[in-house]
């Protein structure tokens, strides 16, 4: 299913390398890249997930001067960064200590919940987490443990998205799942490191608001 002009034009990437995806849970077959088998009306008139080919997007991005945002304008509608040998095998969640960042990690497993049963998942938080937020934070731990075989949680004062891409690599992560806010410095990120001595071809992206 090709993605509509409306959000193509959202994307800086080329639209022949994007596919949407309208269930709001997916399928234990779901396979990134690949046509919808069941057909969803969607949510509220927008997809509930865009999927991007990592290596395509990357090709294309390294015929660019200097490295772009994947989006024109940053949109609600999830993004999946896919490898070739996509999976969920180990997920590493990010975790910045605010609402928003928990209500993206809720609706990732409420999507891929029928993917993850089997999973391995750390969850990375700040070292220094206020009282007032503890409540979620254990909140969250228990909802990811339930969701997935094993959950890890550590805590790191992790500041830039390269120190995830860096621990993601470093421990045969399969997944992160992170904000879009930090889209431009991943595109930086993979654009000096695609192919190089410490690049990941396990590593996928999920990003969201």
């Amino acid at each position: 299913m090709e993605l509509k002009e409306s959000y193509a034009t959202k994307f800086h990437i080329p639209e022949t390398i994007l596919h949407e995806y309208n269930c709001p849970i997916l399928t234990t077959d779901f396979w990134p890249g690949k046509e919808e088998e069941i057909l969803c009306d969607p949510k509220d008139g927008e997809p509930s997930l865009i999927t991007v080919n990592l290596n395509k997007v990357l090709d294309w991005l390294h015929q660019e001067e200097l490295p772009v945002p994947l989006e024109k304008e940053v949109c609600e509608i999830p993004v999946l960064l896919f490898v070739p040998n996509f999976s969920t095998q180990h997920l590493l969640f990010h975790y910045d200590g605010t609402p928003h960042s928990f209500r993206l990690i809720k609706n990732y497993i409420k999507l891929f919940q029928n993917k993850i049963r089997n999973s391995k998942a750390t969850i990375i938080s700040p070292s220094f987490i206020p009282k007032s937020k503890i409540k979620e934070e254990q909140e969250l731990i228990q909802m990811v443990s339930k969701s997935t075989r094993e959950t890890s949680f550590i805590k790191f004062n992790f500041l830039r998205i390269g120190d995830f891409w860096s621990y993601a690599v470093k421990h045969d992560c399969t997944l992160l799942v992170t904000t879009k806010n930090y889209q431009a410095d991943l595109a930086k990120v993979l654009f000096h490191f695609y192919r190089g001595k410490m690049w990941s071809d396990k590593l996928s992206f999920y990003l969201s608001l």
